[in-house]
């Protein structure tokens, strides 16, 4: 039965195309009493009447009117309230301090040209990469989002490291963790005051893709391994992988950064309230 003064978490918010050329969201919330997951469709009429700080991941919010399926696990979102508004992200001191896990981390690997290739390129580029997200919607989409889920990544790397160490390079796994989605520093614009996140327009000329970027910064680094692994951590083609899994003999390696980046999409503080608890 439908509580009508049930509250949702929002999850994940996009805005696409329908056939007839008009905008429609798609959202998907979280009941804050049972944990259920409600998919829930916003026509451009509501979209047109509702401002992105609505929409934000983390907000808390409450059905006003809606049509539903038979089984209440779809929804014709008309509209809503928003309870309590997400933090637009994490705090500078708690970014500092995930960045300088993330330096020590880099500085025990043993592979002297690649600690300081890694070193160099992150204290170039620290202010944007501890801001930046890490996803437009889908994970880790608030500022900050990027630091804390590369950390994330070498956390599930060590995990498995454990278990695979025999049979790949320790210092190339981490490496690949930290520059799989260093593109997206460069790829995404967020408002530090709104929290909105827009594709950077310039890069978009520029590159096809963040994984491009990585795959190019590490090929003309010398560091073809990590290259590698760039190129394939999107798993398939058609996510937006240069390397499809599903190609024939590869080698293990190949594989590795897309299970672990998967983890920590799925599993890790992929919502800014999440990391509250950290």
């Amino acid at each position: 039965m439908l509580d009508k003064n049930a509250k949702y978490e929002i999850l994940s918010f996009s805005v696409g195309d329908t056939k007839a050329g008009t905008k429609m969201g798609k959202m998907q919330i979280k009941n804050l009493s049972d944990s259920s997951i409600l998919n829930c469709v916003l026509w451009e009429e509501t979209l047109n009447r509702t401002p992105d700080i609505a929409t934000r991941a983390g907000n808390i919010i409450k059905i006003i009117t809606a049509s539903y399926n038979e089984k209440y696990n779809n929804c014709l979102l008309n509209n809503f309230e928003v309870l309590e508004t997400a933090s637009l992200g994490i705090d500078e001191e708690k970014r500092t301090e995930y960045y300088n896990k993330i330096i020590e981390i880099i500085n025990t690997f043993k592979k002297e040209n690649l600690k300081e290739f890694i070193l160099n390129f992150l204290n170039e580029h620290k202010e944007k990469f501890i801001v930046a997200p890490a996803a437009k919607q889908m994970h880790h989409n608030y500022i900050g989002g990027l630091v804390v889920h590369t950390y994330e990544c070498l956390e599930f790397a060590e995990v498995v490291l454990s278990k695979v160490k025999k049979y790949i390079n320790r210092d190339e796994v981490l490496a690949a963790c930290i520059l799989h989605d260093i593109g997206k520093i460069f790829e995404y614009d967020i408002n530090l005051e709104s929290g909105i996140i827009e594709y950077n327009e310039k890069f978009k000329k520029d590159w096809l893709t963040h994984s491009q970027y990585g795959f190019n910064l590490c090929m003309s680094n010398g560091f073809l391994n990590i290259a590698k692994m760039i190129a394939a951590h999107h798993g398939r083609a058609e996510w937006g992988a240069m390397i499809d899994l599903n190609e024939r003999d590869l080698e293990p390696f190949y594989y590795i950064i897309h299970h672990i980046d998967d983890l920590s999409a799925k599993f890790g503080a992929t919502s800014v309230n999440e990391t509250k608890n950290l």
